[in-house]
């Protein structure tokens, strides 16, 4: 259990894990249900830190994650930038809320980056129209409480 001193070194540490867990090769029935751990990153840091992090740290991390997987080069940064967005604008409302109710904000901030995804592989003719491609927000929504807990763990600000 280490802390840190600076939200930054504890966000580049968790961004660099919940990347590997994202890049992590799993079977075929394992890969589907997923969630999208470096955007429930992105939102968590978003909504503890926003000037730490927020829009420019989802920007970053998704423009890392289209150098890496390879779709269209910018559509996981234009997706993660405004869900840190959506965590930095409204960080204050959602962090007063109890865990369900913080599950179910992210459960809908997830669907929104979803849609931006589904959207621009749309546009750019790589539609991917299974209703599968859906199953990774409600597990990222299910997790949250848990990955919130684990991210907390990584920094704790001084009082």
């Amino acid at each position: 259990m280490s802390t840190s001193s600076s939200p930054r070194i504890a966000m580049l540490k968790t961004v660099a894990g919940a990347l590997i867990l994202t890049l992590l090769p799993l079977p075929s029935w394992l890969e589907v249900i997923r969630p999208g751990f470096l955007a429930l990153t992105v939102l968590y840091w978003s909504i503890v830190a926003p000037r730490a992090g927020g829009i420019a740290l989802g920007w970053f991390c998704g423009l890392l994650l289209d150098a890496i997987e390879g779709p269209v080069l910018g559509e996981h940064a234009l997706a993660l930038a405004l869900l840190a967005y959506l965590g930095v604008r409204e960080h204050q409302r959602i962090r007063s809320k109890p865990v369900f109710q913080q599950s179910l904000i992210v459960f809908a901030a997830l669907v929104i980056y979803e849609f931006v995804l589904f959207a621009i592989d749309g546009w750019s003719g790589h539609p991917l129209t299974t209703p599968l491609r859906w199953v990774p927000t409600l597990t990222g929504a299910l997790v949250w409480p848990a990955a919130a807990a684990i991210l907390a763990r990584s920094y704790r600000p001084r009082t």
